[in-house]
């Protein structure tokens, strides 16, 4: 089987086995199927029908619809033993290509559409029908879409940037309404136990930090500690107390990146207890800190592809630390460094040696870590900073050990 076929019935595995979970229980009208007929369509809805696939099973209705949207994007090309094509493929014009749109939005779950969209742009070179307002409005937006777009921002009709922009809302809003609470509690948690007072009120008493620093006062007859001197939580206040410089490689491979950056460069900045500042680079360097309140406007102002110069970018963020101790720099690069090397280096060390929390994020995305540069991230561990994949999910963690200045929760595929 070629590869082409091979790919075409990898997704057709992964694409349909949702769909037909139960289906071997029950037909349509709630009565028990027969095994054997069932085991051989869930065959041939895997193998895509060629004429080695060995079924014999003609498909009929909602699974030849199904089949023939799966066709159309991984069949294109591909070719049985007699010669047939598998499929006409979807072709380059904008009205076929729409309807597939809605003929996977109808058979598949979103989470399945994302995926088939992605596919459609990486191996039909679909991107310039995104250009058009009508595909943007007939896409499921998630967003590796989002880093499409941005990356065809230039190239982009002022006919199509409203719609555009409105696809990049949607997201961006879904990314903030799953993010932002727990990222705001996290955070303030970690900056009210930033600040140890060593008066503290009673609900605000670190227990175990003052239980280990009063064990010479244990009274064995009593089986119990005399906590001489108390070690606390302070609150923090609405002044000030953390700033946070998130650096971002704009390169193409970060696209997602990018957005998930984006949007919590825009949670934070909307935390009075932290100063936020945003910058994006390739071989040029961008402050975007003025439009944070609206992470649209970020993406916007985002330019992807290109170069990239790590230690000028770098060189700008340190010349922006006035308070090194309360500061916490995050990198997201895939450290593929343009620039200079050994520079790059020795101004992160710097800026540990200074008190700077530094975080070295090979990617802030639910991919895990892009192809990146091993031995720059090797270097980065070796000055303390481990340089590893985040997910969303985990940055508030991330964040919230950098702010405490403790050991930075690192995953263990990193």
């Amino acid at each position: 089987m070629t590869n082409t076929a091979n790919t075409a019935n990898t997704a057709n595995t992964a694409n349909t086995a949702n769909m037909m979970d139960g289906a071997n229980a029950t037909n349509t009208t709630g009565e028990a199927m027969d095994p054997a007929p069932e085991r051989l369509r869930r065959w041939r809805m895997v193998l895509g029908g060629d004429d080695a696939d060995g079924t014999g099973y003609a498909l009929s209705g909602k699974d030849a619809a199904m089949d023939g949207a799966l066709a159309a994007l991984y069949g294109k090309g591909d070719k049985g033993q007699s010669g047939r094509d598998r499929s006409a493929g979807l072709g380059a014009s904008a009205p076929s290509v729409a309807r597939w749109l809605g003929d996977i939005r109808t058979y598949f779950p979103s989470s399945v559409v994302q995926v088939m969209q992605r596919d459609a742009i990486d191996r039909l070179g679909l991107s310039t029908l995104l250009l058009e307002p009508e595909m943007l409005e007939a896409v499921e937006a998630d967003v590796h879409l989002v880093g499409t777009l941005l990356s065809l921002n230039r190239a982009m009709p002022e006919t199509t940037k409203e719609t555009a922009r409105a696809v990049v809302r949607k997201v961006v809003e879904d990314l903030e309404k799953r993010l932002a609470t727990r990222t705001r509690a996290t955070l303030t948690g970690a900056l009210d136990r930033s600040a140890r007072i060593n008066r503290p009120r009673h609900h605000d008493i670190d227990w175990n930090r003052t239980i280990a620093a009063n064990l010479k006062h244990y009274l064995p007859e009593y089986g119990t500690v005399v906590p001489e001197r108390l070690i606390g939580y302070g609150r923090a206040s609405q002044s000030v107390k953390k700033e946070v410089i998130l650096c971002i490689d704009q390169s193409g491979s970060m696209a997602a990146s990018v957005v998930y950056a984006s949007v919590f460069g825009a949670v934070l900045a909307s935390m009075r207890s932290i100063s936020t500042r945003l910058v994006v680079f390739d071989t040029s360097v961008v402050d975007l800190t003025d439009q944070l309140d609206d992470p649209v406007d970020v993406l916007f102002g985002t330019q992807l592809g290109g170069g990239t110069d790590i230690n000028r970018a770098l060189a700008y963020c340190q010349s922006q630390i006035t308070r090194p101790a309360e500061t916490v720099v995050v990198l997201i690069s895939d450290l593929y460094e343009g620039g200079i090397r050994n520079e790059m280096l020795k101004r992160v060390a710097a800026m540990k040696a200074s008190g700077v929390q530094f975080v070295a994020l090979l990617a802030l995305s639910d991919e895990g870590a892009p192809a990146y540069d091993r031995e720059h991230a090797a270097a980065l561990a070796a000055l303390g900073a481990p340089a590893f994949a985040c997910t969303p999910d985990l940055f508030p963690e991330v964040m919230a050990a950098a702010i405490e200045k403790r050991p930075i929760p690192v995953p263990d595929a990193a």
